[in-house]
């Protein structure tokens, strides 16, 4: 077998890339413990049924291939042909007879058609013939991923501006049974997590797909966090909270596909641990995957002339969650085993699901994170009238996607919002809020923008009462993150009010109290808080651990 170039000159080329280890063996301590109630619950997921593979012996075909296949001919006998009611059950049983060899966009993975312009995969009839007489059907567009290419945000669901014809997203029991034969197969799964929303992204039940398969975690848009930030303390604090998921994690790595920040670290790890297996990427829809891989071609171009080739024919990126609707095969490694964008797994627990696809550009941040806090510190650093009183009786709304309710907390307690700079934040007392919310929705509070989606938007039906308790005074006592959109940090003493100098307040309450109210999907999670900004890097704790406790824990890298 051909040695791998690009394996045996990692070392020389890899050395002019910052690829930090960690040196500390730290874990973040979580002081704080959170009880909570919640108006509504999330339904059950259901159980996923393995597939078995047929074919045995060296000439068989790989798992991977045989995945591919099948989901190429299940997507293409979901193509329904509008052409008459009395031909449409001839139709519909040889659209289930198409050849699993059927052609797809390479943007998006939907099996090219030439009949539905407005569904996934349509190709000008003229086109699709000329294409297929010259055999370059794997070299086509569709109509959907041109748009997308251009700006427009079309999504593949109906009544979201959207194809009409039906709902094309892959939700999660979805994913799980069409990639159910992986956990019997040895393959190698990077598993892609937003750093700005690692909490809404993470998917759940990753073991029913993974097995024991080892799993390189990858957070992306580390570009995104507010200037200042320390990555070892970043890297950290993602190891300790991956750990709790009990997962064959070997490595993390914080990147940035935009700067391309630790995609080589990314690179090498692939090489070292794919050993010729298939190489699958997963992730929740818009968490960056196809941006991630366009970035892997681009880094692994410019030494292996397999990947350069693959850049011309690379999957289609846009803001629009579930841009990728089928399986893409990438050939992108010499000696052995294949690429495969996987489709994005559409959460409904996150605020994509719930806004329209014209509102989805303001919740995907486009520069760095700024933290907006409240109290609000006037240039002279001192309280203006409202902030003197402290915060309890006033309501915070983030856009018209969140509104936060301050019941109890301490007069020096300190809420900043970490998320899109585009969604405006409003303090008003809680005895207006009601009215308020309803006078300025889609005017002052958007998203939703305009008066026909203000009156279609649903309200925040969920109300999540939150009893926070705290310990430290030198560090936030927890993050509420929002499903989709960002977080909060909860400061029960901040730095920059003037606490009591007797200590009366903290001997008073030991326990903050608030309501977070949100769309009836959308998630609320309450965790250990994210050390960002240069503050973050001053309260952040490290944990000393033994050698066998550091043997076990995955090393981080950027």
């Amino acid at each position: 077998m051909a040695p791998n170039p690009l394996l045996l000159s990692s070392s020389h080329t890899l050395c002019h890339f910052p690829i930090f280890p960690k040196t500390l063996t730290p874990r973040s301590v979580s002081p704080f413990s959170c009880r909570s109630s919640l108006s509504h619950a999330s339904s059950p997921h259901s159980d996923s049924s393995s597939i078995e593979p047929s074919g045995t012996g060296a000439a068989a075909p790989t798992r991977g291939d045989l995945f591919l296949e099948r989901q190429q001919s299940r997507s293409a006998a979901t193509v329904v042909l509008k052409q008459g009611k009395k031909n449409s059950k001839k139709k519909r049983a040889a659209a289930s007879k198409l050849s699993s060899a059927i052609a797809c966009c390479y943007g998006c993975g939907a099996p090219l058609q030439t009949e539905e312009m407005e569904a996934p995969g349509y190709v000008d009839p003229e086109t699709y013939e000329l294409k297929k007489k010259h055999r370059q059907l794997r070299t086509v567009l569709c109509g959907r991923c041109k748009l997308l290419s251009h700006g427009h945000m079309v999504t593949a669901v109906g009544g979201h501006g959207g194809y009409p014809g039906g709902k094309q997203f892959v939700t999660a029991e979805e994913l799980r049974e069409k990639l159910s034969h992986l956990r019997h197969e040895k393959v190698l799964i990077v598993k892609l997590v937003d750093i700005v929303d690692f909490n809404g992204s993470f998917l759940s039940r990753i073991r029913d797909l993974a097995g024991a398969n080892p799993i390189i975690l990858v957070a992306t848009k580390v570009d995104l966090l507010p200037k200042g930030t320390e990555l070892n303390c970043i890297g950290d604090w993602v190891v300790d909270a991956t750990i709790k998921k009990k997962l064959n994690v070997i490595s993390v790595h914080l990147t940035s596909s935009k700067s391309l920040v630790g995609i080589v670290g990314v690179i090498a790890e692939i090489q070292k641990e794919k050993k010729g297996r298939d190489v699958y990427i997963l992730g929740s829809a818009n968490v960056g995957k196809s941006a991630f891989i366009n970035a892997l071609l681009k880094m692994m171009g410019e030494k292996d002339p397999v990947a350069a080739a693959a850049q011309k024919y690379k999957p289609i990126q846009s803001a629009v969650p579930g841009t990728t609707l089928g399986p893409i095969q990438i050939e992108a490694f010499q000696g052995g085993g294949k690429l495969f964008d996987t489709p994005g797994v559409h959460l409904h627990h996150r605020q994509a699901a719930v806004v329209d696809s014209e509102d989805l550009p303001s919740l995907a941040p486009k520069n760095r994170l700024r933290a907006q806090s409240f109290p609000v510190l006037s240039e002279n650093k001192r309280l203006n009238d409202t902030a003197a009183l402290g915060l309890n009786g006033f309501s915070i709304f983030w856009g018209g996607l969140v509104r936060v309710d301050i019941i109890k907390v301490l007069p020096e307690t300190r809420l900043t919002f970490y998320g899109p700079r585009q969604l405006p934040i409003h303090m008003v007392p809680t005895s207006e809020a009601d009215q308020f919310y309803h006078r300025e929705l889609g005017i002052s509070l958007t998203p939703p923008t305009g008066n026909q989606r203000a009156e279609a938007w649903p309200g925040l039906q969920v109300v999540r009462q939150l009893q926070i308790n705290f310990e430290n005074r030198q560090r936030p006592a927890c993050d509420i993150a929002i499903s989709g959109l960002g977080w909060i940090a909860i400061e029960p003493f901040s730095s920059h009010l003037n606490a009591d100098p007797n200590g009366n307040n903290e001997a008073d309450l030991k326990e903050l109290h608030l309501a977070v109210h949100v769309p009836k999907p959308v998630e609320v999670f309450v965790r250990p808080p994210m050390p960002v900004g240069k503050a973050g890097e001053e309260w952040y704790e490290y944990q000393e651990l033994t050698e066998k406790e550091e043997e076990l824990r995955p090393k981080w890298f950027f």
